[in-house]
Protein backbone atom coordinates (compact mmCIF):
# COMPACT_ATOMS: atom_id res chain seq x y z
CA UNK A 1 0.00 0.00 0.00
CA UNK A 2 1.26 3.50 -1.30
CA UNK A 3 2.90 5.76 1.72
CA UNK A 4 1.04 8.71 0.31
CA UNK A 5 2.60 11.25 3.09
CA UNK A 6 6.02 9.71 2.74
CA UNK A 7 5.28 10.29 -1.33
CA UNK A 8 3.93 13.94 -0.62
CA UNK A 9 6.81 14.90 1.13
CA UNK A 10 9.30 13.73 -1.37
CA UNK A 11 7.39 15.09 -4.15
CA UNK A 12 6.88 18.80 -2.24
CA UNK A 13 11.01 18.69 -2.28
CA UNK A 14 11.23 17.79 -5.79
CA UNK A 15 9.37 20.89 -6.28
CA UNK A 16 11.10 23.43 -4.24
CA UNK A 17 14.08 22.07 -6.16
CA UNK A 18 12.56 22.45 -9.55
CA UNK A 19 11.22 25.86 -8.36
CA UNK A 20 13.26 27.55 -5.65
CA UNK A 21 16.28 28.97 -8.20
CA UNK A 22 13.55 31.02 -9.62
CA UNK A 23 14.01 33.54 -7.09
CA UNK A 24 17.28 34.67 -7.51
CA UNK A 25 17.83 33.33 -11.27
CA UNK A 26 20.25 35.85 -13.14
CA UNK A 27 18.50 35.86 -16.36
CA UNK A 28 14.98 37.02 -14.54
CA UNK A 29 16.38 39.25 -12.62
CA UNK A 30 17.95 41.01 -15.74
CA UNK A 31 14.51 40.88 -17.10
CA UNK A 32 13.03 42.68 -14.25
CA UNK A 33 15.43 45.44 -13.95
CA UNK A 34 14.59 45.67 -18.27
CA UNK A 35 11.24 46.63 -16.94
CA UNK A 36 12.56 49.40 -15.11
CA UNK A 37 13.19 48.26 -11.56
CA UNK A 38 16.00 49.47 -10.62
CA UNK A 39 18.72 46.49 -9.91
CA UNK A 40 16.20 44.07 -10.88
CA UNK A 41 15.10 44.63 -6.56
CA UNK A 42 12.70 42.50 -5.19
CA UNK A 43 12.65 39.54 -7.76
CA UNK A 44 12.55 37.47 -4.90
CA UNK A 45 8.92 37.82 -4.07
CA UNK A 46 8.00 39.82 -6.72
CA UNK A 47 7.33 36.99 -9.24
CA UNK A 48 5.05 35.40 -6.65
CA UNK A 49 3.53 38.16 -5.82
CA UNK A 50 2.42 39.24 -9.33
CA UNK A 51 0.31 36.31 -9.94
CA UNK A 52 -2.05 37.67 -7.48
CA UNK A 53 -2.38 40.87 -9.84
CA UNK A 54 -3.40 44.13 -8.68
CA UNK A 55 -4.12 43.74 -5.01
CA UNK A 56 -2.60 45.63 -1.66
CA UNK A 57 0.51 45.44 -0.48
CA UNK A 58 -1.84 43.81 3.24
CA UNK A 59 -3.50 40.75 1.05
CA UNK A 60 -0.32 40.33 -0.66
CA UNK A 61 0.97 39.64 2.79
CA UNK A 62 -1.10 37.51 4.03
CA UNK A 63 -0.99 35.66 1.40
CA UNK A 64 3.23 35.02 1.35
CA UNK A 65 2.77 34.77 5.04
CA UNK A 66 6.09 34.24 6.38
CA UNK A 67 7.22 37.51 4.64
CA UNK A 68 7.35 41.35 6.74
CA UNK A 69 4.73 43.09 5.50
CA UNK A 70 6.64 46.22 5.14
CA UNK A 71 9.53 44.38 2.78
CA UNK A 72 6.22 42.91 0.57
CA UNK A 73 5.26 46.74 0.48
CA UNK A 74 8.68 47.89 -0.43
CA UNK A 75 8.63 45.36 -3.46
CA UNK A 76 5.26 45.98 -4.48
CA UNK A 77 5.96 49.82 -4.02
CA UNK A 78 9.27 49.64 -6.51
CA UNK A 79 7.36 47.58 -8.97
CA UNK A 80 3.90 49.09 -9.60
CA UNK A 81 5.64 52.41 -10.06
CA UNK A 82 7.73 51.17 -13.64
CA UNK A 83 5.40 48.16 -14.61
CA UNK A 84 2.85 45.74 -14.31
CA UNK A 85 1.94 41.87 -13.65
CA UNK A 86 1.76 40.30 -17.04
CA UNK A 87 5.25 42.05 -17.67
CA UNK A 88 6.70 40.57 -14.80
CA UNK A 89 5.13 36.59 -15.58
CA UNK A 90 6.41 37.32 -18.86
CA UNK A 91 10.26 37.55 -17.61
CA UNK A 92 9.37 34.58 -14.98
CA UNK A 93 8.25 32.41 -17.73
CA UNK A 94 10.92 33.36 -20.34
CA UNK A 95 13.47 32.29 -17.48
CA UNK A 96 11.99 28.39 -16.63
CA UNK A 97 13.06 26.65 -20.00
CA UNK A 98 16.99 28.33 -20.32
CA UNK A 99 17.50 28.52 -15.97
CA UNK A 100 16.64 24.88 -16.44
CA UNK A 101 18.89 24.17 -18.84
CA UNK A 102 21.62 25.71 -17.23
CA UNK A 103 21.23 23.42 -14.08
CA UNK A 104 19.72 19.96 -15.06
CA UNK A 105 20.49 19.35 -19.04
CA UNK A 106 18.33 16.88 -19.95
CA UNK A 107 15.63 17.29 -17.89
CA UNK A 108 13.72 19.94 -19.46
CA UNK A 109 13.12 17.39 -22.25
CA UNK A 110 11.95 14.57 -19.92
CA UNK A 111 10.08 17.09 -17.45
CA UNK A 112 7.78 18.01 -20.58
CA UNK A 113 6.12 14.85 -20.51
CA UNK A 114 4.64 15.08 -17.16
CA UNK A 115 2.78 18.22 -17.87
CA UNK A 116 -0.49 16.47 -18.51
CA UNK A 117 -0.33 14.27 -15.08
CA UNK A 118 0.92 17.40 -12.64
CA UNK A 119 -1.98 19.42 -14.21
CA UNK A 120 -4.52 16.61 -13.53
CA UNK A 121 -2.80 16.72 -9.62
CA UNK A 122 -3.81 20.75 -9.89
CA UNK A 123 -7.51 20.63 -11.26
CA UNK A 124 -8.25 17.84 -8.44
CA UNK A 125 -8.64 20.24 -5.47
CA UNK A 126 -10.58 22.87 -4.51
CA UNK A 127 -9.31 26.66 -4.32
CA UNK A 128 -10.69 27.06 -1.03
CA UNK A 129 -8.34 28.98 1.66
CA UNK A 130 -5.88 28.68 -0.63
CA UNK A 131 -4.94 31.85 -2.42
CA UNK A 132 -1.45 31.86 -3.73
CA UNK A 133 -2.70 28.02 -5.27
CA UNK A 134 -5.87 29.49 -6.57
CA UNK A 135 -3.90 32.79 -7.89
CA UNK A 136 -1.43 30.54 -9.70
CA UNK A 137 -4.00 28.14 -11.26
CA UNK A 138 -6.40 30.54 -12.78
CA UNK A 139 -3.31 31.65 -15.09
CA UNK A 140 -4.06 30.84 -18.53
CA UNK A 141 -1.57 27.62 -19.88
CA UNK A 142 0.92 27.29 -22.43
CA UNK A 143 -0.33 27.10 -25.83
CA UNK A 144 1.68 23.84 -25.99
CA UNK A 145 0.38 21.91 -23.22
CA UNK A 146 2.66 19.17 -23.56
CA UNK A 147 6.18 21.07 -22.53
CA UNK A 148 8.76 21.94 -20.10
CA UNK A 149 7.00 25.57 -19.14
CA UNK A 150 4.09 23.44 -18.94
CA UNK A 151 5.28 20.78 -17.05
CA UNK A 152 6.72 23.83 -14.29
CA UNK A 153 3.99 26.17 -13.69
CA UNK A 154 2.47 22.94 -13.14
CA UNK A 155 4.65 22.07 -10.40
CA UNK A 156 4.79 25.51 -9.17
CA UNK A 157 0.78 25.36 -8.85
CA UNK A 158 1.28 22.39 -6.85
CA UNK A 159 4.01 24.02 -4.51
CA UNK A 160 1.87 27.29 -3.90
CA UNK A 161 -0.81 24.64 -2.74
CA UNK A 162 1.11 22.94 -0.09
CA UNK A 163 2.80 26.22 1.19
CA UNK A 164 -1.38 27.42 1.61
CA UNK A 165 -1.89 24.38 3.48
CA UNK A 166 0.80 24.63 5.38
CA UNK A 167 -0.21 28.18 5.96
CA UNK A 168 -3.78 27.50 6.93
CA UNK A 169 -2.56 25.03 9.58
CA UNK A 170 -0.20 27.99 11.16
CA UNK A 171 -2.84 30.48 11.40
CA UNK A 172 -5.11 27.69 13.18
CA UNK A 173 -2.19 27.68 15.79
CA UNK A 174 -2.38 31.41 15.79
CA UNK A 175 0.93 31.48 14.63
CA UNK A 176 2.14 35.05 13.13
CA UNK A 177 4.96 35.30 10.76
CA UNK A 178 7.98 35.95 13.31
CA UNK A 179 6.65 32.57 14.53
CA UNK A 180 6.10 30.41 11.75
CA UNK A 181 10.35 31.28 10.78
CA UNK A 182 11.39 30.86 13.72
CA UNK A 183 9.68 27.31 13.79
CA UNK A 184 11.34 26.26 10.99
CA UNK A 185 14.49 26.02 12.33
CA UNK A 186 13.41 22.79 13.81
CA UNK A 187 13.64 21.75 10.03
CA UNK A 188 17.03 22.82 9.26
CA UNK A 189 20.64 22.10 10.33
CA UNK A 190 21.69 24.32 12.82
CA UNK A 191 25.52 23.91 12.22
CA UNK A 192 24.97 25.68 8.44
CA UNK A 193 22.81 27.90 9.81
CA UNK A 194 24.23 29.32 12.79
CA UNK A 195 20.91 30.65 14.57
CA UNK A 196 17.84 29.72 15.16
CA UNK A 197 16.79 33.15 14.16
CA UNK A 198 18.39 33.55 10.69
CA UNK A 199 15.26 32.57 8.56
CA UNK A 200 13.01 35.16 10.69
CA UNK A 201 15.37 37.56 9.74
CA UNK A 202 15.67 36.56 6.63
CA UNK A 203 11.92 37.32 6.61
CA UNK A 204 12.65 41.13 7.04
CA UNK A 205 12.08 40.88 10.46
CA UNK A 206 14.13 42.91 13.02
CA UNK A 207 15.39 42.83 16.76
CA UNK A 208 12.08 43.87 18.26
CA UNK A 209 10.06 41.28 15.82
CA UNK A 210 12.82 38.46 16.97
CA UNK A 211 11.90 38.90 20.46
CA UNK A 212 8.29 39.46 20.19
CA UNK A 213 8.25 36.16 18.28
CA UNK A 214 10.11 34.16 21.01
CA UNK A 215 8.06 35.23 23.38
CA UNK A 216 4.98 34.30 21.91
CA UNK A 217 6.37 30.73 21.17
CA UNK A 218 7.17 30.75 24.86
CA UNK A 219 3.67 31.59 25.66
CA UNK A 220 2.96 28.96 23.54
CA UNK A 221 5.17 26.38 25.47
CA UNK A 222 7.15 25.85 22.10
CA UNK A 223 10.29 27.77 23.28
CA UNK A 224 12.48 28.53 26.13
CA UNK A 225 14.97 31.43 26.80
CA UNK A 226 14.72 32.45 23.06
CA UNK A 227 15.09 28.92 21.75
CA UNK A 228 13.13 26.17 20.86
CA UNK A 229 12.04 22.99 23.58
CA UNK A 230 11.44 19.65 22.65
CA UNK A 231 8.29 20.45 22.19
CA UNK A 232 8.42 23.08 19.69
CA UNK A 233 10.34 20.71 17.47
CA UNK A 234 7.75 17.91 18.16
CA UNK A 235 5.13 20.54 17.32
CA UNK A 236 6.99 21.73 13.71
CA UNK A 237 8.00 18.31 12.54
CA UNK A 238 3.88 17.12 12.87
CA UNK A 239 2.86 20.69 11.48
CA UNK A 240 5.04 19.37 8.39
CA UNK A 241 3.00 15.64 8.37
CA UNK A 242 -0.20 17.48 8.54
CA UNK A 243 1.09 19.47 5.42
CA UNK A 244 1.72 16.45 4.05
CA UNK A 245 -1.59 14.94 4.62
CA UNK A 246 -3.64 17.43 3.36
CA UNK A 247 -1.80 18.04 0.09
CA UNK A 248 -1.77 14.33 -0.53
CA UNK A 249 -5.21 15.03 -2.71
CA UNK A 250 -3.53 16.35 -5.52
CA UNK A 251 -0.54 13.76 -6.24
CA UNK A 252 -2.59 11.05 -5.66
CA UNK A 253 -4.81 12.60 -8.51
CA UNK A 254 -1.37 13.16 -10.38
CA UNK A 255 -1.07 8.88 -10.20
CA UNK A 256 1.58 6.88 -8.34
CA UNK A 257 3.64 6.08 -11.51
CA UNK A 258 3.47 9.35 -12.63
CA UNK A 259 4.50 11.08 -9.08
CA UNK A 260 7.67 8.61 -8.54
CA UNK A 261 8.67 9.28 -11.94
CA UNK A 262 8.79 12.83 -11.68
CA UNK A 263 10.94 12.72 -8.34
CA UNK A 264 13.33 10.21 -9.86
CA UNK A 265 14.06 12.96 -12.80
CA UNK A 266 14.03 15.91 -10.42
CA UNK A 267 16.17 14.08 -7.31
CA UNK A 268 19.40 13.51 -9.47
CA UNK A 269 19.97 17.44 -10.01
CA UNK A 270 19.01 18.39 -6.43
CA UNK A 271 23.10 19.47 -5.48
CA UNK A 272 22.89 21.19 -8.33
CA UNK A 273 19.84 23.50 -7.95
CA UNK A 274 21.16 23.92 -4.28
CA UNK A 275 24.69 25.11 -6.21
CA UNK A 276 22.75 27.55 -8.46
CA UNK A 277 20.91 29.24 -5.18
CA UNK A 278 24.24 29.25 -3.40
CA UNK A 279 25.59 30.83 -6.21
CA UNK A 280 23.26 33.56 -7.26
CA UNK A 281 21.56 34.13 -3.66
CA UNK A 282 24.40 32.90 -1.18
CA UNK A 283 24.44 30.26 1.15
CA UNK A 284 21.23 29.05 3.38
CA UNK A 285 18.69 30.64 1.13
CA UNK A 286 15.88 28.64 0.30
CA UNK A 287 15.75 26.50 3.25
CA UNK A 288 13.26 24.04 1.79
CA UNK A 289 15.49 22.58 -0.47
CA UNK A 290 18.40 22.22 2.26
CA UNK A 291 17.07 18.82 3.46
CA UNK A 292 17.49 17.54 7.07
CA UNK A 293 16.40 14.03 8.20
CA UNK A 294 13.22 14.20 10.23
CA UNK A 295 13.85 12.92 13.94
Amino acid sequence: MTDWDALTARAGIACHDLVGWMMWDRRAIAGYEALGVPDGIGWVVAWRLASLGDVTPAVAAATAYSINQSTIAAVMDLYRDVTDTESILAVRDAAVEPGLDDIAPGLPDQLADLAEPLWRGVDAVHFGARPMFAAHRARSRPANTRSVLSAWLAANCLRELRGDNHWALCASHDLDDVEVGLLHSAMIDLDEYGSEEWIARSRGNDDDAVAAGWARLEAKGLATDRALNDEGRRFRHDLETRTDTLTATAWQAVGERAVTTFCELVEPFHDAFVARIDATAGPRWMPAVRVKKTP
